[in-house]
């Protein structure tokens, strides 16, 4: 067997664990495509599997990566793909059979395998990818900006417009702008029409999201409610877009209108804050959970970005050989975009 050089886990802790180096190429299996990946990118959950990945269900060695975009290398006949071809990777493997695949809730399924996570992921040179999991990248993007719409922008979408219903006359704040679902679910929420209210703590991450069409940000963590109702004349936002858990959260319940919904992805700041049942009841709020899309809400996405203007912001890019400088970029947590990794440079 032949190898190829890609970064993976050896166990658990900080960038000792990370290696570059050689691993066995694969061969592919039935109704899988083999995939060059040109170009990936790190996400939260990449720090996470570094540091513990507690809780998911893996073994080590572990390729690293859920991003990945490429060119196909080998295809069966029947497949919808020709060698050559510029793909980008939903890196959500499914059954294809439990209830929820069976109604196209691709993302429900009940053994839902993640790249990066549960099975070898796009840190590689070579990846075997099932064949629904690949969608052609849209005209004129380069791999980085197409790898960076698998987890980020898929993300973004499902929460505005799946869990969370936006409608064009809504306004919608979001917290953290800077981080890749933030700043999707900017780019997208305005492309719908929308009114946007973005945080911060960060006043230039603030800056540049106004230069991107927010309407308004607000930066600091302190009385962002009270903010948000002066900006909304007492109202209140229709939808919350948030991440950050229960650092925030009081402050997402009351900046929403009566009847408002909260959609929820993450708690990089804790997952137990205080439910405050009272106002929820009272004022009808909806809290909805949220996590990645369908490879229907995937083709959906990238049919509409191939017709938009919008794309990925690429905070920085890196060799694959400095991955560990890249990790170190994200951990930081000063990005304000996607941190790329280039594997099979274009």
């Amino acid at each position: 067997m032949t190898a190829m050089q890609a970064v993976w886990l050896t166990g658990h802790g900080g960038n000792e664990v990370v290696r570059v180096g050689e691993r066995p190429t694969p061969s592919g299996s039935a109704g899988e495509v083999l995939v060059r990946i040109h170009a990936a990118g790190l996400n939260r959950v990449d720090l996470y599997m570094r540091n513990s990945g507690a809780g998911i269900r893996h073994s080590l060695p572990l390729v690293m990566g859920l991003d990945g975009a490429g060119t196909v290398l080998e295809a069966e006949p029947g497949s919808g793909f020709e060698p050559g071809d510029r793909v980008v990777i939903h890196p959500g493997v499914n059954c294809g059979h439990c209830e929820f695949c069976r109604v196209g809730q691709t993302v429900l399924c009940t053994s839902m395998r993640l790249m990066g996570e549960h099975i070898d992921g796009t840190l590689a040179e070579v990846v075997s990818v099932p064949s629904p999991n690949l969608f052609p990248i849209p005209t004129g993007w380069s791999f980085a900006e197409a790898a960076a719409v698998s987890v980020g922008h898929l993300t973004a979408w499902r929460m505005l417009h799946t869990q969370g219903g936006l409608r064009p006359w809504e306004t919608v704040l979001i917290f953290g702008i800077g981080g890749t679902v933030s700043l999707a679910a900017l780019q997208l929420a305005k492309l719908a029409g929308a009114r946007v209210i973005v945080t911060s703590r960060d006043p230039e991450k603030s800056k540049r999201a106004l230069s991107m069409g927010a309407d308004d940000a607000i930066t600091g963590t302190a009385g962002i409610a009270s903010q948000v109702l002066e900006m909304t004349g007492g109202r209140g936002v229709d939808l919350v877009i948030e991440n950050v858990g229960e650092a925030v959260w009081p402050e997402a319940l009351k900046s929403l209108v009566r009847g408002g919904r909260i959609v929820t992805c993450g708690a990089t700041t804790g997952s137990a804050p205080s439910a405050d049942l009272q106002r929820m009841f009272i004022r009808q709020l909806r809290v909805i959970g949220s996590t990645h899309g369908t490879l229907g809400e995937f083709a959906d996405l990238l049919a509409m970005l191939g017709r938009s203007t919008i794309r990925p912001v690429i905070d920085s890019r890196f060799a694959m050989a400095d991955v560990h400088a890249a990790l170190n970029r994200l951990e930081s947590g000063q990005q304000f975009g996607k941190v790329a990794v280039e594997v099979v440079p274009d």
